[in-house]
């Protein structure tokens, strides 16, 4: 290969990087202004992996965590992924949600269905996905 392909074909794989990574953004306006992540990310490590979808407004993020925790609040908590008092999140991913302020809270999903329990009593298996929800 000529000097002038290897070049080119560098600079489409960066520019094709750049685009995956820039295309995952979520703008930080609105909801999302104070926002933890923008994008999807992976944290921590351990035997299981759960897939927690982030909604808010328009937009969403996945956070991939890694853990070996037992329940879904537990394995939040360690990664600072959550806010509240008493079992009570109010924030998650740096976004709060206050239902005193303007009637709106985080719906707490598992596969598209509303959970009856909360994130500190769900408990979590490898491969799981569940959904924050900003909701009001």
């Amino acid at each position: 290969m000529t000097k002038q392909i290897k070049i080119t074909a560098l600079l489409l794989v960066l520019a094709t990087l750049f685009c995956l990574a820039a295309c995952n953004t979520v703008d930080a306006t609105g909801l999302w202004e104070n926002a933890t992540y923008r994008r999807d990310v992976t944290l921590g490590k351990g035997a299981k992996t759960v897939e927690v979808e982030i909604k808010a407004g328009d937009d969403a993020i996945t956070v991939t965590v890694k853990t070996d925790a037992d329940t879904l609040g537990e394995a939040l908590l360690a990664h600072g992924l959550i806010e509240g008092k008493d079992g009570l999140y109010t924030t998650v991913n740096g976004m709060t949600a206050d239902w005193n302020v303007d009637q709106s809270y985080w719906g707490f999903y598992k596969n598209g269905e509303y959970m009856m329990v909360g994130m500190d009593d769900a408990t979590i298996a490898d491969g799981e996905h569940y959904e924050l929800v900003y909701t009001k």
